[in-house]
């Protein structure tokens, strides 16, 4: 099949340019003597480690001075490397304090809390996570899926616009691809709830090689490069079947379709994710089962149709 051809040409193409990936490591911090102590501190290891580089993502961070009686600010988007480590016991708030440099004039002491709230790893892919972990993003996103869901479902009543589960195109790639999106979901949020320190780690230490990583984040890596591969395929069917005005309005409502459960598959109790991504799975395996089944052609267009009556594709009448 041709189709399948090409998946699996994309498949071994991605696999390839993986096999230069590499997950790094970070590897444990040796002992170092507090400032007011004369024995010897040992700092347990992090998700980052020396020379990591971050960007600021507060207005204004200060860094402290040696005494500590100064401050020396760094702004958003300033980029700063982790210099050194220190513990001060006798701080009640953070114990843990990082010195960070932006050049060699500006150089501070923060504490570690403070510094991880309002920085960011320069790596593209843990921008990327930090971007979709928006907390303030997320609600324009489910708010956006559910007026676009609304307007289309509106349409689609009054004239023959396509979208997904309704009126959907003469494509598996489509269901895959919103199936993958709850798969992938479902595996997020069973990081968080089991593992959170596993993908603490990715963020300080990202890789896009599914075979240098934890298992479960193996399968959360594979999935993302699936809805990529599978998203590039639906894309050529659909420009392939419809003119573009249709494939613009077909988009929005798919891509408003996955917004939706990737919030909904997010952020609901992990054990119910289960439930509801067996119950979206069943749903989906009836639907690829009866999709090839087009027993008649409209006597217009010659468009495959399920059954007789109205073509969704010309509007002719089919007896």
């Amino acid at each position: 099949m041709q189709k399948t051809r090409y998946i699996i040409l994309l498949l071994i193409a991605f696999l390839v340019g993986l096999s230069a990936c590499h997950y790094h490591v970070a590897t444990s911090l040796g002992g170092t003597v507090s400032s007011d102590s004369d024995s010897v501190a040992v700092i347990p290891a992090r998700a980052y480690e020396l020379n990591s580089n971050f960007e600021v993502a507060a207005d204004t961070l200060w860094l402290h001075l040696l005494p500590f009686r100064d401050t020396i600010p760094v702004v958003r988007g300033d980029q700063v490397v982790v210099a050194e480590f220190d513990v001060h016991p006798q701080d009640s708030v953070d114990s843990i304090w990082v010195k960070v440099a932006r050049d060699q004039e500006t150089i501070g002491w923060i504490q570690e809390k403070k510094l991880l709230k309002h920085i960011i790893p320069v790596d593209p892919i843990s921008q990327c996570i930090h971007l979709f972990s928006n907390s303030h993003a997320l609600p324009f996103f489910l708010i956006l899926g559910v007026f676009f869901l609304s307007f289309l479902y509106r349409a689609i009543r009054r004239k023959q616009i396509k979208l997904i589960w309704l009126n959907d195109i003469d494509s598996v790639f489509p269901i895959v691809l919103t199936w993958l999106m709850t798969v992938a979901a479902t595996l997020y949020n069973s990081i968080q709830h089991f593992v959170p320190e596993t993908w603490e780690h990715y963020y300080y230490n990202p890789s896009l090689n599914p075979f240098d990583v934890p298992f479960i984040l193996g399968l959360f890596v594979v999935c993302v490069a699936l809805i990529l591969l599978v998203g590039v395929a639906m894309l050529d069917d659909l420009f392939h079947q419809a003119k573009i005005g249709i494939a613009f309005f077909y988009l929005i409502g798919l891509a408003s379709c996955c917004i939706f459960l990737y919030i909904f598959f997010t952020y609901i109790w992990v054990y119910i994710a289960y439930i509801c991504l067996a119950a979206y799975s069943y749903c989906c395996f009836r639907w690829l089962r009866r999709a090839d089944r087009y027993p008649f052609a409209c006597g217009a267009c010659g468009a495959k149709m399920r059954r007789k009556g109205i073509c969704p594709h010309c509007g002719a009448m089919n007896e």
